[in-house]
């Protein structure tokens, strides 16, 4: 049965949940396979609105596995604190799995997160300050903390000792920031160790089992296509692979399982943090778009930048990741405008470029070729077919997905879990 795989095509925050929740309970397993608690699903159920973190957003379908893979890095804080917050409101989060080779943000990575970016100053990323990136680093430099290592105490301690040996020469000479004991992180990590037991699995093993017994696993990525650590705008990036590769080695199943890789593709575009971003808007029409989309981040709460949407970059997440479909959201937003611009190529330093720059540089110049769409007046949100949209909505819809290089199979047009219209399905 299929492996099926969910990215963003963007840079992030395109509803990946709501495409998750679309497949319901047809789907038997939901693996988060990158990132951590730098990034958020917002679902709406009913008259209920879920913002997810670190939990994978089938932990809110009943009878679905929810599974968080080893490419993950856990804050453990975060996780009970996100589990309890779900128990209250009636969710029931026993099935959760947590890969035994995630890696665990430890307090010390937080702190580096934070100092480092201040540091940084007019160079900073535009990091959430979650640790993320200094727990992957700790990962690639073999001096990571794993899930695995808190039901072992003398192996924590001593990878505790060696992260701090040199990190406390860095928080006190460099930052002027107090040492850290290695007791108080042990101990700190170790009153989780009870609660953590039950959930902790070989993840790699049972989704290989799932794939057998003819069970469907969605991969679902963090981040998006532009924020990978390889292929996006680096270093204004996140700090792990949230492309179809990633989905991978972030879980343990082969290339060759994946049956489908859907890209989540706004009907405009956002960025939060630093880092180019082409159609950028500084006008009313920004600010509209922002207020109209609810355009503030599900884990910060920062206003998020936004834009028109931009061909040439759904084009490369759909080359990138293999995409087999797009699901378009939130085109209910561009509703009122009385023309819609779409970047079809780039003017680079006078030269007209219709696909990615290959330079950070060539990016940064980059200044949008625009294509203009009539846009329309009516509500659409209660259209549940092609032929319920107005035709200049339809007309739209169809230049997205001639220019962007994969069918668009699902298209939002509210936030609410029926508020999709699906035109093929993704399974």
């Amino acid at each position: 049965m299929p492996a099926v795989v969910i990215v963003g095509a963007q840079w992030g925050d395109e509803g990946k949940g709501k495409a998750t929740d679309l497949l319901g309970s047809r789907v038997d397993y939901v693996v988060k396979f990158n990132g951590g608690n730098n990034a958020g699903h917002t679902v709406v159920i009913g008259d209920q609105k879920y913002a997810l973190h670190l939990l994978p957003s089938g932990i809110l379908t009943p009878g679905c596995t929810p599974v968080i893979g080893n490419g993950v890095v856990v804050d453990l804080g975060v996780l009970f604190e996100e589990i309890e917050g779900l128990e209250s409101r009636g969710i029931d989060t026993s099935r959760l799995v947590v890969s035994a080779n995630a890696h665990v943000i430890a307090d010390y990575n937080r702190t580096l997160d934070k100092v480092t970016e201040r540091f940084l100053g007019s160079r900073k990323i535009g990091t959430t300050g979650r640790g993320i990136g200094p727990t992957y680093a700790d990962k690639m430099n073999r001096q990571g903390i794993r899930i695995q290592d808190i039901f072992d105490e003398k192996i924590l301690r001593a990878k505790v000792e060696g992260a701090l040996e040199l990190k406390n020469q860095i928080l006190t000479k460099i930052y002027n920031r107090r040492a850290v004991s290695v007791d108080e992180i042990v101990d700190d990590l170790l009153s989780y160790a009870d609660r953590l037991r039950p959930m902790v699995a070989d993840t790699s093993l049972l989704l290989g089992k799932a794939l057998d017994a003819d069970k469907t696993v969605l991969l679902e990525a963090g981040q998006a296509t532009l924020l990978d650590v390889d292929h996006g705008t680096y270093p204004f990036v996140t700090s792990s692979s949230a492309t179809a590769g990633g989905a991978c080695t972030g879980s343990g199943i082969p290339p060759m399982r994946l049956t489908r890789v859907i890209g989540i593709v706004k009907a405009y575009a956002t960025r939060v943090g630093e880092g180019p971003f082409p159609t950028e808007l500084f006008d009313q029409d920004g600010e509209t778009l922002r207020q109209q989309g609810g355009e503030f981040g599900t884990t910060t709460g920062r206003p998020r930048r936004c834009g028109w949407y931009d061909a040439p970059i759904a084009r490369y997440a759909a080359r990138i990741n293999g995409l087999t479909d797009f699901v378009l959201t939130k085109l209910d937003v561009l509703t009122g405008f009385e023309r819609i611009p779409v970047c079809v190529a780039y003017d680079v330093d006078g030269e007209r470029v219709d696909e990615m720059p290959m330079t950070q540089t060539g990016f940064h110049h980059a200044k949008p070729i625009y294509e203009y769409f009539e846009g329309w007046n009516a509500d659409i949100s209660g259209a549940r077919s092609i032929a319920d949209l107005p035709k200049a909505a339809q007309t739209y819809v169809t230049a997205l997905e001639e220019m962007s290089g994969a069918r668009i199979s699902a298209i939002g047009v509210g936030p609410g879990r029926d508020q999709t219209i699906v035109v093929n399905d993704l399974l």
